[in-house]
């Protein structure tokens, strides 16, 4: 495997930011291509070990030493502008790409490239795709944001003309890819740090459609009027889906004591066979309706697309149960959109338990200011909401936003909300609340996972 951006395989591509959950996966494809690859990140991981397994230069810290003789180096938006690795390879005139460019010339050397995007529900459509093509022999490389069991990890280099990877919308990094198929699940308000309105995000989307050549497909939920909306201007073929609109639909939906939904599926009027997923919930039942039509248009087979989609019990952090302890059933969720978490408490309704303590983690202070409104109107399925401090990730506290001042408005809406500031303030007081069959949901982006595996270790 060659790729015409790089000059030759004698060429080294150093990724700072190596062990994150995108960037290992384009070091991987490099690696399995023959290229010298070289990286750091802040700290050691499974997926960094993984890469020096497979032959890559992986160093522990950030330093200008560590880009050595590294012929073009990568970098993602993470990476702050003062990073001595990203200065050095400036002041040494190194040529530099970010990561969205570099995952774009990657895909640039397949032909059938899908690229999943929307707000919501990216890394979990692409798992069920990864999971119907594996079904059906296609050998895809796959890049998906968390990991998935069936690829043990979050990346699969595969031989085919096959690639299947999330178009993440932050900063229009989706318009350096080249899909065959594009797949918009969904548009909302999010990433408000840097775009101006949902009118500027919707726009994003039809410029997405827009780089999807004219033979190939745009997918979308119909049941969204922006994702409507933006594909009534595509010139590509477009697929619409959903379970009220589109051309393919779910009918006779039912679900399982465990909210996990069976359904008949229709294109254009006709039975095509009946689903039985595995992950619960509603909007899975449209992330399978869009990974149906993938299936659709790669001719895979119904058992293919069937097997497929019940083999798939969930990437890890959706909706993942983590275990149960004195009858107290403990589960994870990436939620960190008030959307998402709307439909993850949704999800956990529809499942046979007495009450519902959501321990939950806000993940910037950006997103939690911009949509704080919608933040105290999502948790109406939860019986108590433990509120920890904000997650900072790329952000600096500014004094302008606190989980205090969310927490406040949340009581002030007869909400019973707790802070805490600490995983251990947060176990400790779900320890005193939480009896035989109530759910514990850890919800966030960040590490308030932690709480549910303490409480399951103690």
């Amino acid at each position: 495997m060659s790729f015409d951006f790089l000059k030759d395989k004698h060429m080294k591509v150093h990724f700072i930011g190596i062990g994150g959950i995108s960037m290992s996966g384009l070091a991987a494809v490099l690696l399995n291509g023959g290229y010298r690859v070289s990286g750091s990140d802040a700290k050691a991981s499974k997926i960094t070990e993984s890469l020096k397994s497979k032959g890559a230069e992986v160093y522990i810290g950030h330093n200008s030493d560590n880009i050595k003789d590294a012929d073009l180096v990568v970098y993602t938006a993470a990476i702050p502008k003062d990073n001595p690795e990203l200065l050095e390879s400036i002041s040494r005139n190194i040529p530099l790409m970010d990561r969205a460019e570099f995952l774009g010339h990657i895909m640039n050397g397949h032909k059938y490239n899908v690229a999943v995007a929307g707000t919501h529900g990216k890394t979990t459509t692409t798992s069920m795709i990864s999971h119907i093509t594996l079904e059906g022999n296609l050998d895809p490389t796959i890049l998906v944001g968390g990991e998935l069991d069936i690829i043990n990890g979050n990346y699969k280099v595969g031989n085919s003309e096959y690639f299947i990877t999330e178009a993440c919308e932050y900063k229009e990094s989706f318009l350096s890819f080249y899909p065959y198929i594009g797949i918009i699940l969904n548009i909302d308000a999010d990433h408000l740090d840097y775009y101006r309105d949902i009118n500027h995000i919707q726009e994003t989307f039809e410029k997405f459609i827009d780089i999807i050549p004219k033979d190939g497909y745009i997918i979308g939920n119909a049941d969204d009027e922006r994702v409507k909306k933006a594909m009534s201007k595509a010139e590509c073929n477009v697929i619409g889906y959903g379970i009220d609109n589109g051309d393919i639909l779910a009918k006779n939906i039912s679900y399982d004591n465990k909210g996990c939904g069976t359904f008949d599926v229709y294109k254009n009027g006709t039975k095509l066979f009946t689903l039985s997923l595995s992950v619960p919930g509603r909007h899975n039942v449209l992330n399978a309706l869009s990974t149906v039509a993938v299936g659709l248009i790669f001719n895979l087979s119904d058992d293919a697309i069937i097997n497929g989609l019940k083999a798939f019990g969930g990437a890890h952090k959706r909706f993942e149960y983590k275990g149960v302890k004195d009858g107290v059933t403990v589960i994870d969720d990436y939620a960190h959109h008030p959307v998402e978490i709307q439909a993850t408490l949704s999800t956990a309704a529809k499942i046979p338990h007495n009450k519902t303590y959501c321990v939950f983690q806000p993940h910037t202070y950006t997103r939690t200011k911009t949509l704080f409104k919608e933040f105290t109107e999502c948790f109406d399925h939860a019986d108590e909401v433990i509120l920890m401090d904000i997650y900072a990730a790329r952000e600096k506290d500014l004094g302008e936003i606190s989980s205090k001042i969310l927490g406040d408005a949340l009581r002030e809406k007869g909400i019973k909300c707790t802070n805490v500031s600490s995983h251990k303030e947060a176990l400790d007081y779900v320890k005193t609340i939480v009896k035989d069959k109530d759910l514990l949901l850890t919800v966030g982006a960040g590490d308030v996972v932690q709480v549910g595996e303490m409480f399951l270790n103690e």
